[in-house]
């Protein structure tokens, strides 16, 4: 019989430690709030492009969500561009 492991997210479940599941959790939650930004505008990509000041291929990554070609540098940076602004919040790991 086979114990069922529970993860708290998906990156938690896939990731090989902690901190690199942190990164991820932390990459995918800018993301996805440039994203929505962006669809909200509802413009062609490559005018939402020029806002952000990244090229049409660029944005296609960020919308096709292709994570590991985004740093999280670089996700704050389309975020601020975008009109967000990004918060940072440490909590103590449960042991």
């Amino acid at each position: 019989m086979s114990k069922e492991q529970r993860f708290a997210s998906v990156w938690d479940a896939i990731e090989p430690s902690p901190e690199e599941a942190a990164s991820m959790k932390a990459r995918s939650a800018v993301m996805l709030a440039v994203r929505k930004i962006v669809d909200g505008w509802d413009i062609a990509q490559i005018e939402a492009a020029k806002r952000l000041g990244i090229t049409q291929p660029r944005l296609n990554d960020l919308i096709r969500g292709r994570i590991g070609r985004f740093s999280l540098d670089a996700l704050v940076d389309l975020a601020t561009r975008a009109g967000l602004s990004v918060h940072v919040k440490t909590t103590r790991r449960a042991a």
